[in-house]
């Protein structure tokens, strides 16, 4: 049996290396082809749709000159307020005017705001003094001050206080020196009473007969409604009571102290109610009258 040997023995071969390099070149030129045709299209424009909003900006838009500089738009606070073309007779002096009954007007507001800062600020030191007699502290700078905004406003309202401060008397002093006191005043008994006087009162007050309705005149009770009077703080009560006693004599120093007490209050009292209504006089921290009115002072009739 003959086998060809010849056919046996050489193997299949595949194409070459000269096939491969063919389908490479031609593959590429096929995506090259493909990617320039891609280029081409977006570049043309084929498939673009112009925006509607972006189309109308640009039919709205205004191309201006180049060789004229772009201007600014007037405000028509200002428009309204300049003038154009020929000017009226006597346009100007009106407009002149109008301005300075402008400037007069933030002139007066100033001067309304500066008065009312200096009335405060005076009753801002008169509060600083009372606080300082009821503590019977020294004034100090308060001293100072009182004269320099009220001496000539109040001259005595500021001299009865600067002298209160110089001994100063309080609200608890007089209640101890009542309480003190008090028993001695409450026997009604003067200091140069005879025997045969006082008989006479013991006698006389044995029986008394009071309208109704009406305050008990005793000594015991009259220092009793001293004493409410001064736990009320009403001063000015409580010296008319023990001064109606027959023997005041004895109170002599609470008397004074209690005067003192009661005058410096209504100097206080002056002087606050100048702050807020004095028409003239008053003067602020650098020692210039306030001539603003006060705006709480009634008009005048």
């Amino acid at each position: 049996m003959n086998v060809d040997t010849s056919r046996q023995g050489t193997p299949r071969q595949g194409p070459g290396p000269s096939g491969r390099s063919l389908l490479i070149l031609l593959l590429l030129a096929f995506v090259g082809g493909a990617v320039l045709s891609g280029w081409i299209i977006t570049r043309s424009g084929w498939f673009d749709e112009p925006a509607p909003a972006q189309a109308a900006i640009d039919r709205n838009v205004i191309t201006a000159d180049p060789a004229s500089p772009a201007t600014e738009p007037v405000p028509p606070s200002m428009a309204t307020g300049m003038l154009s073309g020929p000017v009226p007779p006597g346009a100007l002096d009106q407009r002149v005017a109008e301005l300075e009954n402008r400037l007069s007007l933030i002139n007066v507001q100033a001067q309304a705001a500066s008065g009312n800062a200096g009335r405060a600020e005076g009753l801002l030191i008169a509060f600083a003094a009372r606080r300082a007699l009821d503590r019977a502290s020294a004034l100090g700078y308060l001293e100072g001050q009182l004269q320099l905004r009220f001496g000539a406003a109040q001259p005595n309202a500021v001299a009865t206080i600067i002298r209160a401060s110089k001994t100063p008397v309080t609200m608890d002093q007089l209640r101890a020196q009542l309480d003190e006191i008090g028993p001695s005043l409450g026997s009604g008994r003067a200091e140069n009473e005879g025997f045969w006087d006082a008989f006479q009162r013991e006698i006389s007050e044995l029986f008394v007969i009071e309208q109704q309705g009406r305050e008990s005149q005793t000594p015991t009770q009259r220092v009793q409604r001293a004493r409410r009077y001064l736990e009320a703080g009403r001063v000015e009560a409580a010296l008319g009571e023990i001064e109606k006693l027959p023997g005041r004599e004895k109170a002599a120093d609470w008397i004074a102290k209690a005067r003192s007490y009661a005058e410096a209050r209504r100097a206080l009292d002056i002087i606050e109610s100048a702050a807020i209504l004095e028409p003239r006089g008053l003067r602020d921290a650098t020692g210039q009258p306030i001539e603003q009115p006060s705006p709480l002072a009634p008009p005048a009739g």
